[in-house]
């Protein structure tokens, strides 16, 4: 097995940094343009157009900064833990603009705070399996501190739809991938960072149209 990559704490910061500025350019232009369009006498006839535009590229950029907040920062929830209804609620934001539907069935109750972070960062992973749509389940099971978080993707083919292998997430989640660490995978070596902070094994698999993406305790952690 190939050693795992350790990131300085700057260049993890810096990739994250770049992941959310990715995020967040094409909604934040959007709002730009649209903005310039009502500004400009000459393109009356594009204002209800461009409000639209506007209205929906804001509404993008709102749910995409406080998904990173949860997923990414130290967030400004007190205390070591995160409570499940506030991951809920910023999950359904985010999936309000993705095609995918989110069934969170988690009960309320805390976590500790890079558990959260883990599980918001997995579910991320989880929408990029489904980009054409489908639906999406998370689930916890075990004991508290023994938890087994679990995520599981699928697609209606009937839909045009369709399940993916996210590129190079087994690798990056394990934290040796061959060809180095850049921005465009630092989310998901990220979330593999969490777990092993975490002491926990992620497990993701696809068969058929379904991907099933699992967090559970190591073995040598169970009581």
């Amino acid at each position: 097995m190939a050693d795992l990559i350790e990131l300085e704490a700057n260049d993890l910061a810096a990739m994250l940094c770049s992941r959310v500025c990715h995020d967040l350019i094409n909604p934040v232009g959007a709002v730009n343009n649209g903005l310039q369009t009502l500004a400009d006498p000459a393109q009356a006839s594009m204002a209800d157009f461009a409000r639209e535009m506007v209205a929906n590229a804001a509404q993008q950029a709102q749910a995409k900064l406080e998904y990173a907040r949860l997923a990414f920062g130290a967030s400004s929830m007190a205390g070591t833990e995160f409570d499940t209804r506030e991951c809920e609620r910023v999950g359904q934001i985010l999936f309000a603009i993705e095609k995918a539907d989110l069934e969170w069935t988690l009960p309320p109750m805390f976590l500790p705070k890079n558990k959260a972070k883990m599980l918001m960062n997995m579910l991320l992973i989880a929408s990029g399996a489904v980009p054409r749509g489908g639906k999406i389940v998370a689930s916890i099971s075990g004991e508290p501190g023994q938890e087994t978080l679990t995520l599981v993707a699928t697609s209606d083919p009937e839909k045009k739809q369709k399940t993916l292998m996210p590129m190079g997430v087994e690798e990056m989640l394990a934290g040796n991938p061959e060809e180095g660490v850049d921005a465009r995978g630092i989310q998901h070596f990220y979330t593999g960072l969490l777990a092993r902070m975490n002491k926990m094994d992620l497990s993701i698999k696809l068969e058929d149209s379904v991907l099933t993406f699992t967090a559970s305790p190591k073995a040598d952690e169970k009581a």
